[in-house]
């Protein structure tokens, strides 16, 4: 089994949903790549910070900038043990893209995470019909449109339905990244 992962990001992915498991995952040993269309290695991507300030939605404000390792023209779902879809604002529009679709089909049948708005592209690729799956409250439509179950729960939880591993947002990353690890089949001894 393959040992690495494929982060699927753009810009205004949320900063700790791609920094935090991004190096957490490679900490474990991970090889962990990123790529967005139309962008080389070495390049980057904006990221934003969204956080939960007693507003009626989440605020937003610049992140860093995260550089990719990996060219997204060039990847091959059977190289990679499984796939992380980071959310923020990169997945409305990357999931217009028929190769960013095409691509997470490819990775049917492996493990597959996705958090907050990341669920957006699992909608568009109509890989969770009949799923339980978490994502940020504002997708819930479109996850219960796209025929799964929408779990709602805190957002330090998630949620793992076979391969798939969902959360609502960057506070349910002790969460997901053990049930992700789980799913992967990682053995972690400390």
């Amino acid at each position: 089994m393959s040992r690495k992962l494929l982060f699927l990001v753009g810009d205004y992915v949320e900063d700790y949903e791609v920094q935090v498991p991004f190096q957490a995952l490679a900490a474990v040993g991970y090889e962990v790549h990123a790529v967005t269309p139309g962008k080389k290695p070495g390049e980057s991507v904006k990221t934003a910070i969204h956080d939960f300030e007693g507003a009626q939605t989440y605020s937003e404000k610049p992140g860093h900038n995260f550089t990719l390792n990996a060219d997204f023209a060039k990847v091959n779902a059977d190289d990679y043990a499984g796939l992380v879809i980071p959310g923020g604002r990169a997945p409305e529009y990357l999931r217009l893209d028929p190769a960013v679709i095409a691509l997470v089909k490819a990775f049917s049948g492996k493990p597959v995470a996705a958090v907050c708005h990341g669920a957006q592209i699992l909608t568009a690729a109509d890989v969770i019909r009949g799923k339980r799956v978490s994502a940020y409250p504002a997708c819930r439509p479109e996850v219960e449109q796209a025929g799964a179950t929408y779990a709602e729960i805190a957002v330090t939880e998630a949620v793992t339905d076979g391969l798939l591993v969902t959360a609502p947002a960057w506070p349910a990353h002790p969460a997901w990244i053990a049930q992700f690890l789980a799913v992967l089949g990682a053995k972690i001894e400390l």
